[in-house]
């Protein structure tokens, strides 16, 4: 039979025949009940047996009306008169994974977590396409997406929102399925959706504030790395093959910039090829630098020591060679040599390294005269951070060492330093004493006298400090603290 004889309007068409079998039914029933009753009715038990009867008789009835109920409005085998069950599939799968089960319905709502990958993809039409594809299939949703052109293929960098169930092996073998070659995956965190111009141009911004903020700038946009900087002076004799020409260096994993001053940046990436992009980014940060020349903020705060005396604690540079180098000359030998782990022969050798901006920052606390009395220094060494102070004999004590420390501190921690290391000798009890007085995680490495103290860097302990620069936006230049 058609089914246009089966259906009419969307609705079945009852037939003739099964009405009179049904009628037929019935009657035939009703005269088996009646027979049923004069036999019984007639007997010793016979009122019992019939409300026994008439109880069965019911719910035979009630499981009849429940099964035709259920039954009778279900389509027969291969009806299509009704409209199809909708299917739900998830923006971007094709149509051959719409039949999956898991696709089927709707998508159940789960945990995600943020990525950032790389891979390497034929330069052709429809590369792109077939990887977004893969991705697609894993349940991926691609939130950028930035291009990397090379000689031969395109470097490809995702930040990709993944379902928790998906382990980063599952997105590395659909991605190679794919045609993705030499593909590298880490988890990102909520700062990476910030889109690459913005972070660029918020890069840009710092470094133009201050010279100390390149090697930051640079690892930050350039992701976990090693930075150096080595002087002109230093690339002499071996080392002179790590100078690099004015245009800079690329060697696969290691990039070299001239620096402003005639040095060397060394930027060093084991895990992870540096791109012409990546390359061209970080000389256009360094050629910015270079224009803008040496520069520091020059806020300055001025406290009050409690045994009465005034000082300003401000940001130095290379400016300030002479005031520091005579400020050595009034410490004596034994300070020097903590400071230094041994014997001075010459102070200008240190000072011009330690108060370039270019290794790191250094504050200098300054007396209503105008002499400098200490200095403490923030240090980049590679992808680890030093701090180190030298305070004048006679202003010992006061704590200027631990107002120097906290700041440092607070200055690593808006850097984004995980920790901090000091160096000194196991005799120095001031230092010992400061870096316990900031209330942090310490490790201790004693080698033949040189002690080596590290703190573990916790924004939510140092979160009550305001770094130098941001306590001066919110009080004026000359605010006098107890």
């Amino acid at each position: 039979m058609s089914q246009v004889k089966r259906a009419k309007n969307g609705r079945p068409v009852h037939h003739w025949r099964r009405d009179l079998v049904e009628l037929a039914a019935l009657f035939t029933a009703v005269a088996v009940a009646d027979a049923v009753a004069n036999l019984i009715g007639h007997g010793p038990d016979g009122p019992t047996l019939l409300l026994i009867s008439a109880v069965v008789l019911v719910a035979t009835a009630g499981f009849h009306t429940w099964w035709s109920h259920r039954h009778g409005h279900a389509p027969p085998a291969g009806d299509t008169g009704s409209r199809p069950t909708a299917t739900v599939r998830t923006a971007g799968t094709s149509e051959a994974d719409a039949t999956a089960p898991e696709a089927v319905g709707v998508a159940v709502a789960g945990e995600t977590v943020l990525w950032r990958m790389r891979t390497t993809v034929r330069d052709e039409p429809g590369s792109l396409a077939s990887l977004c594809a893969a991705l697609a299939g894993q349940q991926v949703d691609i939130l950028s997406l930035q291009t990397h052109p090379l000689t031969e293929g395109t470097v490809d960098e995702f930040l990709l929102r993944v379902p928790a169930q998906v382990s980063a092996a599952d997105i590395i073998r659909a991605v190679s399925h794919a045609g993705g070659a030499g593909t590298w995956i880490e988890r990102a965190d909520a700062h990476d959706l910030v889109d690459a111009p913005t972070r660029v141009l918020g890069l840009a911004t710092r470094t133009a504030l201050d010279a100390a903020e390149l090697p930051l700038a640079l690892r930050q946009l350039l992701g976990r790395c090693t930075i150096r900087s080595l002087p002109a002076g230093s690339l002499r004799g071996d080392r002179a093959d790590e100078a690099a020409p004015v245009e800079g260096a690329l060697e696969d994993t290691v990039m070299r910039l001239r620096a402003p001053e005639g040095g060397v940046i060394t930027v060093e990436r084991p895990y992870l090829p540096f791109t012409p992009t990546e390359f061209a980014r970080a000389r256009a940060l360094v050629e910015l630098d270079a224009r803008l020349g040496p520069r520091i903020p020059h806020s300055k705060d001025v406290l009050t020591l409690p045994q009465g005396n005034d000082i300003t604690v401000r940001r130095a540079d290379a400016g300030d060679v002479d005031a520091a180098k005579a400020m050595h000359e009034r410490c004596s030998p034994r300070t020097l040599s903590m400071r230094y782990h041994g014997p001075v022969g010459d102070a200008d050798k240190y000072l011009n390294h330690l108060l370039s901006p270019r290794f790191g920052r250094t504050l200098a606390v300054q007396t209503a005269s105008g002499r400098i009395v200490g200095l403490g220094h923030l240090l980049w060494d590679g992808d680890e951070t030093e701090i180190a102070l030298l305070v004048e004999d006679d202003w010992q004590r006061r704590g200027i060492g631990g107002e120097l420390l906290g700041r440092l501190v607070a200055m690593a921690v808006e850097a984004g330093c995980e920790s901090v290391y000091a160096v000194t000798q196991s005799s120095n009890t001031g230092m010992v004493a400061a870096m316990r007085g900031l209330d942090l995680p310490l490790d201790y490495q004693i080698e033949e006298g040189t002690l080596v103290i590290t703190a573990r860097l916790d924004a939510a302990a140092v979160s009550s400090r305001l770094s130098y620069d941001e306590a001066q936006q919110h009080q004026p230049e000359h605010s006098v603290r107890d």
